[in-house]
């Protein structure tokens, strides 16, 4: 019956020269032009909010981490520019979002803490961050295909080291990849308003902190069994050092599953043995999987994009469920290199990794 009486109003609605029941045409352009302005409303915000983030673990790195971002003061400054792009094509779904849930109520966000259970509030929190870690993973892993790699990801692989300001740095291409995937899940999962903005507070908090070059979390969790399954800066390093790895966001869960865990980045502090990486590249490890990795070898250079592209399958897919619990820093049959990275890289504060490229010191 409602559903016949909903049909009956749209016919009306269109007889009558209406977008929506109580919308008329005439009224097209200012429904337009506050669609416009909730999305310049909601860009201004994510910019914010990325230079406050972000200043703030910049601060922080000053204090605790004195040194560690110097010289890469032109770099900085093109990872805010990006950063700052990014922020504007976040903004345009978040604010049609936003105004279609305030004028029509389009999403499944409540505000209500009645409409649903209790339990259910941590519930839609997990299920956010692991629909979103399922999303990032997967569309991460094809930035790393050579093609897209050059046209976009490259320009968030140029911050070598990333600092705290590269959270965001991304070509348009990557942003869009990301601005569409919590409108979309409003539309999909129930989720209170509150448990929405610490979504938005965790995704803010880590995509920083993942990029800031020194572990703020304790060694005992990191390394605990925690750790084993979360993603902090020890592990996303791992990433821009060797490029083939470490794709997650949130979570090691795919990593694990598709054998693409290379474990956790290396302390540049001081030990008998020092797991060494050099910035953006592994001296003489090259990739064999066919997507995007760092020059290795002599020739190796500075530039973004810069990519060895191996031959054959992507090897992450040949084991896959087998490496949900082993130690996943080797593939069957690889043989750490002997040659390690000469450039500045690692992460500070985090302790010796298992990995790739080691040394031993007399």
């Amino acid at each position: 019956m409602r559903a016949s009486s909903d049909s009956i109003e749209s016919d009306r609605s269109r007889r009558d020269g209406r977008l929506w029941p109580g919308y008329s045409r005439a009224m097209a352009p200012g429904i337009l032009l506050a669609i416009l302005l909730s999305a310049l409303a909601m860009s201004a915000i994510v910019g914010v909010r990325y230079l406050l983030a972000s200043g703030g673990f910049a601060l922080a790195t000053r204090i605790r981490q004195p040194g560690l971002y110097a010289g890469l003061e032109r770099q900085i400054g093109r990872e805010i520019g990006w950063s700052l792009l990014s922020a504007l094509i976040y903004g345009v779904p978040a604010g049609v979002v936003a105004w279609g849930w305030q004028t029509r109520g389009w999403t499944r966000i409540y505000s209500n803490l009645g409409d649903y259970p209790l339990w259910w509030l941590p519930l839609s929190l997990l299920l956010y961050l692991a629909a979103h870690d399922t999303w990032f993973y997967w569309t991460h892993r094809a930035m790393h295909r050579p093609a897209l790699f050059r046209i976009a990801h490259a320009v968030h692989h140029a911050s070598r080291p990333p600092t705290a300001w590269a959270a965001m740095s991304f070509h348009p291409v990557e942003a869009l990849t990301g601005a569409v995937v919590i409108p979309a899940l409003v539309f999909l999962i129930p989720i209170h308003v509150g448990a929405l903005g610490l979504v938005l507070t965790i995704m803010t908090i880590m995509g920083v902190s993942n990029h800031m070059g020194w572990e703020m979390f304790p060694r005992w969790l990191v390394r605990g069994p925690l750790g084993g399954w979360l993603i902090t800066a020890s592990h996303h390093q791992r990433h821009h050092d060797l490029y083939a790895c470490n794709y997650g966001l949130y979570f090691r869960v795919w990593d694990r599953l598709y054998g693409t865990d290379r474990g956790w980045a290396i302390s540049r502090r001081g030990r008998r043995e020092s797991w060494i990486i050099g910035r953006g590249r592994c001296a003489g490890h090259r990739s064999r999987a066919g997507w995007a990795s760092p020059v290795s070898g002599p020739a190796a250079g500075h530039g973004a994009g810069r990519v060895a592209v191996g031959q054959g399958a992507d090897i992450g897919l040949r084991y896959p469920i087998g490496r949900l619990f082993p130690r996943l820093q080797q593939r069957p049959g690889q043989a750490p290199s002997d040659r390690p990275g000469k450039e500045r890289g690692g992460i500070a504060g985090v302790g010796r990794a298992g990995g790739l490229c080691h040394r031993h010191h007399p």
